[in-house]
């Protein structure tokens, strides 16, 4: 992990937040080429959800709720981790996780292990971050910053009903910001205290509720798959019963094996008719759905498949990660997906000068109306062949002395290192038929 993480700050992925200030703790923030992975992350998500299918539609629910939304969830009552503070060295941690977890004095040890170690009683403490709606803070209403984006569909049910047009089975997506006051946040942007989901809850009725579970745990671990994610690196892991949530009855994890471990990457859960009904004896709304063909009314069962992009932006990017020997020196290399990959292409004029900035610039000029590009004329061709192999560029122009004379460029490829000429003319056309070609992470033959 630690160089994956030293890579994201020297490239300008990932940084810590506020750093000029001694930085806040497990915040970061996303520099231009993290932008630009987190929203392919994003953007592919979508594309699964909307583009690919005709049953789901969007939304973009406010972060601000009305606090009894969280009376209704169960949040206020449930969303609780076992709490314990060190008298000794002043920390906190989250009681169920101490044996994970170094004592600060004594790293080989766990909390409650060191001979200073003296650790309070555990009390549960709620995860959601509250704040006052109004002018004054004294005579403000107290609200929380949403910790889910699932509430928010859940709320909006009925305008969505009425709007759409669907039926169940049908569902209703979002990607928004999350807010939760973790007790041991750590491990990058594994688990951060502000963070983004991508969230849909597919509305089925009761009967076929169990069948659409397994459909979408499939789907979604198919997902990561579709875009490179190792096979031997992802697993699903149903969970016990004593592990399921209040208002589930089955859940799975799609699980990734980080470089801490096996550890979540999506949920499936089946909530059941929880939330709508909740939110019905709350609100006194009708959440149903009236199927006018049959008379029949009832209230949907959901599947929800949640995910982080947040942790899937670090899966990608460790699975990714790959070091090689090329010509005695250490070659570092993402290989991400072409889909994902921040820049699709880098336009390097092999000198700067001769009319080879010219010819690059054009070229740069001419793509950039379609693909993401990068032109840089800084330093030796080894070297800017090595920064975009850092960022994860599937492929690189090079424009030489015979570009200007036959308007032929070389064409590198990222994995292979494999180069071809190809006509200017053509140029286009042959990188999207590339980044539209099927694409398998050569470090499945390692």
């Amino acid at each position: 992990m630690e160089k994956l993480v030293s890579l994201c700050k020297r490239r300008g992925f990932i940084f810590p937040s506020s750093e000029i200030y001694g930085g806040i703790g497990s915040t970061y923030d996303y520099g231009h080429y993290g932008v630009l992975l987190k929203s392919a992350v994003k953007a592919a998500w979508w594309h699964a959800m909307l583009q690919e299918r005709d049953d789901i539609v969007a939304i973009d629910s406010a972060i601000l709720q009305h606090p009894r939304t969280w009376e209704a969830s169960g949040h206020l009552a449930n969303f609780t981790d076992p709490l314990v503070d060190c008298r000794a060295c002043k920390q906190r941690f989250r009681a169920d996780h101490l044996d994970q977890l170094a004592c600060p004095r004594k790293p080989s040890k766990h909390p409650g292990e060191g001979a200073e170690c003296d650790l309070t009683a555990a009390r549960e403490f709620n995860l959601m971050f509250e704040t006052t709606i109004g002018p004054v803070k004294e005579s403000g209403a107290a609200i929380f910053l949403r910790p889910e984006t699932a509430q928010g569909i859940f709320v909006n049910f009925k305008n969505v009903l009425q709007f759409a047009r669907k039926k169940p089975p049908f569902g209703i997506a979002q990607v928004g910001k999350s807010f939760r006051n973790e007790i041991t946040p750590g491990n990058f942007v594994f688990r951060t205290r502000e963070f983004e989901q991508m969230e849909m809850e597919f509305f089925v009725p009761p009967a076929s509720a169990a069948e659409w579970f397994a459909y979408w745990t499939a789907a979604r671990r198919e997902w990561y798959l579709e875009l490179g994610i190792r096979p031997d690196h992802l697993r699903l892991r149903p969970h016990e019963p004593e592990e399921l949530s209040h208002y589930s009855s089955q859940t799975s994890d799609v699980e990734y094996l980080f470089p801490i471990g096996w550890s979540e990457l999506e949920g499936v859960a089946n909530r059941g008719d929880f939330d709508l009904r909740q939110h019905s004896e709350f609100s006194g709304e009708t959440l149903e759905y009236f199927d006018p063909r049959s008379g029949e009314r009832y209230v949907p069962h959901v599947i929800e498949p949640a995910a982080g992009a947040d942790r899937a932006t670090l899966a990608f990017l460790a699975d990714a990660y790959d070091e090689e020997e090329v010509e005695g020196e250490t070659r570092t290399v993402l290989r991400l997906h072409p889909r994902l990959a921040p820049v699709k292409v880098a336009v390097l004029p092999l000198l700067r000068k001769d009319g080879h900035p010219e010819l690059a610039g054009e070229i740069y000029r001419a793509l950039r109306g379609t693909l993401t590009c990068e032109y840089d004329e800084g330093g030796s061709i080894g070297r800017r062949y090595r920064r975009q192999d850092e960022i994860g560029t599937p492929w690189c122009v090079t424009v030489d002395h015979e570009s200007l004379g036959e308007r032929t460029v070389t064409l590198r490829e990222r994995d292979s290192l494999a180069q071809q000429r190809v006509g200017i003319d053509v140029l286009a056309a042959e990188i999207e038929r590339r980044l539209s070609a099927t694409w398998t992470t050569p470090k499945l033959a390692v």
